[in-house]
């Protein structure tokens, strides 16, 4: 393996920092990445993806690109999160989430810039 993280291997390490970060919201509902769905781990690579192809990106482009790959899938404004639904209540303008939303987007690139 080279030096350099695969793509996956770096959506893991976000993945975990997002779900830890919720947690200290009092959310608990994020799985562990071996426990999360094809879908959820397919969008935390998506993400690494879009961040190392756009090193310029702002939290918010992240959001918008995230928004782009949920709408392709199907998804929409929902107020609770429901993957049977496909309904999230993200699925807002960037300037419309919650601060502590907003963070989630922030955290996600710095991880990513560290390790690549």
């Amino acid at each position: 393996m080279s030096s350099q993280m695969d793509s996956a291997a770096i959506a893991r390490v976000a993945h975990e920092v997002n779900r830890a970060y919720c947690a200290s919201l009092g959310d608990h509902s994020q799985p562990s990445w071996e426990e999360a769905p094809d879908w959820q781990r397919k969008s935390a690579i998506t993400g690494v993806e879009f961040t190392i192809a756009n090193p310029d990106a702002t939290p918010s482009d992240s959001h918008v690109s995230w928004l782009a790959e949920k709408e392709r899938d199907g998804w929409k404004y929902g107020p609770v999160k429901d993957p049977a639904k496909k309904e999230h209540p993200c699925f807002v303008a960037y300037n419309d989430l919650p601060v502590e939303q907003r963070t989630k987007d922030y955290l996600f690139q710095a991880v990513v810039r560290s390790l690549t």
